[in-house]
């Protein structure tokens, strides 16, 4: 079995029910002009307990197709407000 790609980035969006939505900066040169470019790529995570906010840093990793544009999931929160806590766990106590 492959190894799954992981990565980090922030959450921008998280209105819709049970979804996030992750950019993900990434930084490289340009080929001819060796100029700094910096890319927001986006995209659509499942989050199952709705527990990520906008601002978090979360980790994502690749998975099945979920929806027509879901195709990664949340797997821990980095960074942010009760950071480190699983969606198993309550946050209120």
């Amino acid at each position: 079995m492959a190894k799954k790609d992981t990565i980090k980035g922030r959450v921008v969006s998280n209105r819709m029910d049970k979804t996030v939505v992750v950019a993900v900066d990434t930084v490289g040169r340009h080929p001819l002009y060796k100029k700094a470019i910096r890319r927001i790529r986006k995209y659509m995570a499942h989050d199952e307990a709705s527990v990520c906010n906008v601002g978090d840093t979360v980790e994502i990793i690749e998975v099945r197709p979920l929806s027509r544009h879901k195709r990664w999931c949340v797997v821990n929160r980095v960074e942010g407000q009760d950071a480190g806590m699983t969606s198993g766990e309550g946050g209120t106590e």
